[in-house]
Formats: structure tokens, sequence, C-alpha cells
């Protein structure tokens, strides 16, 4: 990607407080993902997109050879700081996912949990993932769906953010298993896709929902940053936020959400 829209990323995801985030939010999807690609002892594994670690901190608690890798240095720090705390060593690596700095074949399992599907260019990103895969290695992959929870708040925000560059795609394409085939395409085998859900009863209420993402969630800080002069925008997106979380609402005590997810599994020819 261009040098201006890598730094915007980058800016974007250092807003908040993800690593907060995603530990309090979806604290098991990273387990989730590694048990999927059966990571375990002596296998050479790179988290692509890692951020704070959710899958590299697990695969490496697993006895993986593991590299943490991540466009923005932050999430990094905070990964590091985790994974010490929980007694977890690996490698933690700036890049990006659309260029990777490791060889070709290099590594037995190759990684993304929610995080790669916010790559601008998925071709390119599909790319990389396949050719730093050894031939017969796995590449697993996380992402949420464009009809889930998730993929509902993307098109829920899109109206009040600035309109994509040229050839970026929508990150929640990553949940379309037509899509993920097509970008991977005959360069891998055996392809698993399941739809997935977490449940989510972190939030007391629909605002409570709108009021942790719109303080810690990078991408929608970053829209409510573009609209502040507008109190109508703001006010209007306040609103469809907590809408969104209520319709998801399964009812009982507090706010009960299930956020679907697309778990991918494939072996490279």
């Amino acid at each position: 990607m261009g040098d201006t829209l890598k730094s915007a990323h980058r800016t974007m995801w250092a807003l908040g407080n993800y690593p907060e985030l995603a530990e309090d939010v979806i604290p098991d999807l990273g387990g989730v993902l590694v048990r999927a690609a059966g990571v375990g002892p002596g296998r050479r594994v790179l988290d692509v997109a890692a951020g704070s670690g959710n899958a590299a901190i697990a695969a490496a608690l697993a006895g993986a050879d593991v590299v943490a890798s991540d466009l923005t240095p932050e999430l990094l720090d905070a990964g590091r700081d985790a994974a010490a705390a929980r007694g977890a060593t690996l490698r933690w690596q700036e890049a990006d996912a659309e260029a990777l700095p490791f060889a070709e074949n290099e590594f037995d399992t190759v990684l993304s949990c929610v995080g790669v599907m916010f790559a601008p260019h998925h071709q390119a990103t599909a790319d990389e993932l396949v050719r730093v895969c050894r031939p017969g290695g796995t590449i697993a992959l996380l992402n949420w769906t464009p009809e889930g929870f998730i993929g509902r708040m993307f098109t829920t925000m899109k109206p009040y953010a600035p309109p994509p560059p040229p050839g970026v795609r929508p990150p929640p394409l990553w949940g379309d298993p037509g899509h993920v085939r097509a970008l991977l395409g005959d360069r891998v085998t055996g392809v698993t896709a399941r739809r997935e859900t977490v449940r989510i009863d972190l939030f007391g209420t629909p605002e409570d929902f709108r009021d942790y993402f719109k303080s810690r969630y990078g991408p929608t800080i970053a829209v409510y940053d573009r609209i502040a002069d507008d109190p109508g925008a703001v006010a209007d997106l306040d609103r469809a936020l907590a809408d969104l979380a209520r319709d998801h609402d399964l009812g009982g005590t507090g706010l009960t959400m299930d956020w679907e997810y697309l778990l991918v599994t494939a072996r490279k020819a």
C-alpha cells in the first residue's frame, strides 16, 4: 500500500486501546484459531496483523516457535508486555501484511485473527500469506463476516467515514467464504470454511457497548473524529450504533450478543 495509506492505518490502530478491547471482548478467539490450525510444539508459526498477540501468544503457549507481525508498533509493544505477563516467549516484528519481510516457504503455519481483513488490498495480502507458508503447511484465518455484528457495524459507520481509496476493499469481505476461496485460489487444497459465533456479554446496555467502542476501537474513533464538528452527525451515529447493539440483544440480564465470524483453514499445495 502507499506510504500515506499505510501511515493512516498505523495511526488508526494506535488510537484508543485495542489491546484492552481484545483482552476484554474477544480473549478466547486467538485460542480458537490456534486449535483449529493444529498448532503445537516445534511448529514455525507466523501471526500476520497480530495486533497485541491474541493468537500469537496462544500459539507460543502451545509450544510453537512464533513470530508476531503487525504494522502498528504500539500494538506490538502491548503484546510484548502481555506475553511477558503470561510467560510466553515469541518474536515481535513490525511488518506490512501486503509485503511481509519473510522468506518464501518460511513457516509451517500462517495465522491471522481478525487482522489481515483490515489490510486494504486483499489479493496482495492473500498472496503474501501463501508465499511465506511452506508447501503442505497450514493457512488459518478468523475474520468477522459481512452479515454478522461487526460487519454490520462497519456498514453502519460507512456513511460517516471517508470514501475508500481506489482498489481498497471492505474488510468484512474476508468473512465471505467465496471471497476467501477466490483470493487463495488453486494454490491451496483442503479448504474448510465454517461460520461460528462468539458470545459477547461484557456490556450492560447498548449505550455501554457504543461508548466502549467510541473510546477504544481505532476504526470507530477515527469515524467520530471525522464528524466531530457536526453534532447532528455525531448524534445520528450514536443512535445508530446503540440501535445496532439493541437489535442483536438476545435478551436476559444486560446486553448479550452473538458475533459471527468465519473460520477458514487450508493447506498450501
